[in-house]
């Protein structure tokens, strides 16, 4: 490396490479190692000095070195001895005929994990893993300071021990740039990513999400790697191997006592069930997934034989469960939204709604009022206001702007949907504005066509999902957490094979959860799929059954090509606007009752869809209190009677 902008952080002489074959005792290549902070980045680099012993470089087929170079993309590995026979190589390994040279450099942003040896050995020694699998020679620190520089490598990653093996540790970086390209990766919003993050210095980027995020300079430059996913609610794909599990089933804990996702305690979310939990789950027999058929959308004649002559809307378990199992006809929306999302209740009459209108309408535009009226030279002494200003006029320009309803510059649905959102933080000033609040924003604008509705259906949407977008992150911990058990449950062999794929955190769901499914289909089946969910008609979280029915669609196509973790994430987000709505509903709904009629249902999973027991059942006792995690069950009959199938209200 060049000499310019360079700054040795750490240097070690004495640090060996051991090159054993077979049948011999070790030769020993004497080095020094340095850590090297070159621009924004820093880098191992191991050379050798000039005293090392001698080592042939002649290959003979009967001496294997005891280690395997494959050399990523940005790491360089010079050897003097070919790779041992077998060993996976990649074509980029440089082979120097010249006598006893071996050099490594590699950046500290391609480092996965890294190794330390047992303490029974006299000295220790770091084996270090890269992201692409390449597993680079030990360095054995002979005079010690393995220690040290792992200490040192801190400042610019996190070195987290991995929960599962106490010599292993799992490296994450802080750094802006990869987690813009995880950012990217994700696709949490659809496009990308990298202008969230500005090219100017560490500090520069920081403050960027710092802002977007509404935490303290204090706190952030403390831990600005947990603090911005934390603020953005979002999770990217080089945290796959960093998240330590709490002992015990987590969701057996109270969600008060749960550890928040990302602190600096738990920088991650490996969870993991007891075996004991494990094994309760797995004993329970599933029978066959009944197929389950799907009925028209609610009629305009259906909807009005369903209010009195004053408007009071009657037999609304009957109607919630034609809503959620045909929808609802699109003239009817307007309409008929409202009261899903709790901003007109089921037995106002016309009167009361007309004047409960009035009054929200007065509410909306006084709180509107609040932040129009606010001068320059207050906002400019306003840095939290200021920050989310900034945020919202960013993804209003971006939000579903193919859409006919949003393009255009100068469209005025820009300017509702700008209006709506900066409101909204006036309403919910502790929430205020996170990232993806547009994405749910824009289907309910479209249908209600009308500011003051549009607002307080989306803060009724809200209240069902504000944990998704909290800083702490609770509710998207716990919704990952539920649904990981539910895959364990279902789908024992799909687990395994997730869990041997570094996938079984679910982070590839991420982006489901947290939007509610809104860039998985297109405008007029999500807002299907939303008013089907909104009834809570069948059960307590039926989005985790939406996401159970996605994965076993989609089962086959992950482990017959044997996908990695990066191709699932790939694969999953490669799936928008192609998953059929109807059918997933329908197998969501299947799975469900496949459970219900088990046996013995475990506990956890009772838990997580409120399914009663038989004991609950005599006792009149209901598990709904316990699992609910993104939004609130309000008519979570889990007690639903399952009926033949020649019943026309069969399920």
């Amino acid at each position: 490396m060049a000499a310019t902008n360079e700054r040795v952080i750490f240097e070690k002489e004495g640090v060996f490479i051991h090159t054993a074959v077979a049948n011999s005792d070790d030769t020993l290549l004497a080095g020094k190692v340095s850590l090297v902070e070159k621009g924004l980045e820093a880098y191992v680099d191991w050379k050798p000095t000039e005293t090392e012993t001698d080592f042939s470089p002649e290959y003979d087929p009967g001496c294997e070195p005891d280690w395997a170079v494959i050399s990523p993309t940005n790491a360089s590995i010079h050897q003097s001895q070919p790779v041992a026979s077998g060993s996976r190589q990649s074509e980029s390994v440089n082979f120097h005929a010249k006598k006893n040279r071996y050099a490594i450099n590699f950046s500290l942003l391609e480092l996965k994990s890294i190794r330390r040896s047992s303490p029974s050995l006299g000295w220790s020694y770091l084996l270090f893993v890269l992201k692409d699998g390449a597993t680079l020679p030990a360095l054995h620190f002979h005079e010690g300071g393995s220690k040290a520089m792992m200490k040192a490598m801190e400042k610019y990653v996190s070195i987290t021990r991995s929960p599962h093996d106490n010599r292993l540790f799992v490296v994450t970086p802080n750094d802006t740039e990869a987690l813009s390209r995880s950012f990217d990766e994700l696709q949490l919003f659809g496009e990308s990513s990298g202008d969230l993050v500005s090219n100017t210095n560490v500090k520069g980027k920081a403050t960027r999400f710092l802002r977007a995020a509404g935490q303290t300079k204090k706190k952030f430059f403390r831990d600005p790697y947990t603090t911005t996913l934390g603020g953005f609610s979002k999770v990217t794909n080089f945290l796959r191997d960093t998240l330590i599990a709490p002992n015990g089933h987590p969701t057996q804990r109270p969600p008060d006592e749960m550890a928040d996702l990302l602190s600096e305690e738990l920088p991650g979310l490996d969870i993991q069930p007891t075996e004991n939990e494990f094994d309760l789950i797995t004993r329970a027999s599933l029978g066959p997934r009944p197929d389950v058929e799907r009925r028209q959308p609610v009629s305009p004649d259906q909807w009005k034989n369903h209010q009195d002559g004053e408007g009071r809307i009657t037999s609304i378990p009957l109607l919630l469960e034609a809503i959620f199992r045909g929808g609802i006809h699109p003239s009817l929306r307007k309409e008929v939204w409202p009261f899903l999302l709790e901003y007109y209740k089921w037995d106002s009459t016309h009167k009361d709604r007309l004047e409960l209108r009035k009054r929200k309408e007065d509410d909306y535009f006084r709180m509107k009022l609040q932040w129009k009226s606010i001068t320059e030279d207050q906002e400019s002494r306003f840095t939290e206001l200021r920050d989310r200003r900034s945020l919202i006029e960013k993804d209003v320009n971006r939000t579903d702007r193919t859409h006919p309803f949003f393009e255009g510059e100068q469209n005025p649905s820009l300017t509702l949907l700008y209006d709506i959102l900066m409101t909204y933080c006036m309403y919910n000033f502790d929430l205020g504005y996170v990232q993806g609040m547009s994405d749910l924003l824009s289907p309910i604008l479209m249908v209600m066509e009308n500011e003051v509705d549009a607002f307080w259906c989306l803060v009724g949407f809200m209240d069902r999902v504000h944990h998704n977008f909290e800083t702490d992150q609770q509710g998207m911990k716990t919704q990952l957490i539920q649904l990981q058990t539910l895959v364990h449950f279902l789908d024992p062999q799909m687990y395994t094979y997730l869990e041997s794929k570094e996938s079984a955190n679910m982070y590839f769901c991420f982006r489901w959860l947290l939007i509610q499914f809104k860039r998985e289909f297109s405008f007029p089946d999500i807002m299907r799929l939303w008013e089907v969910h909104w009834t809570d008609y069948l059960c307590q979280n039926f989005h985790l059954l939406l996401c159970m029915a996605i994965l076993d669609t989609e089962k086959s196509a992950m482990m017959d090509n044997y996908l990695g973790f990066n191709e699932i994430l790939k694969h999953i987000n490669d799936l928008s606007l192609h998953i059929d709505v109807e059918d997933i509903m329908k197998k969501a709904e299947g799975i469900y009752i496949q459970i219900a009629e088990c046996r013995d249902i475990p506990k956890p999973i009772r838990d997580i869809l409120a399914i009663k027991s038989e004991r609950d059942a005599d006792n009149g006792t209901s598990t709904t209190e316990s699992a609910d995690s993104g939004g609130s069950a309000r008519s979570a009959d889990s007690s639903i009677e399952i009926v033949p199938d020649q019943e026309e209200t069969t399920f």
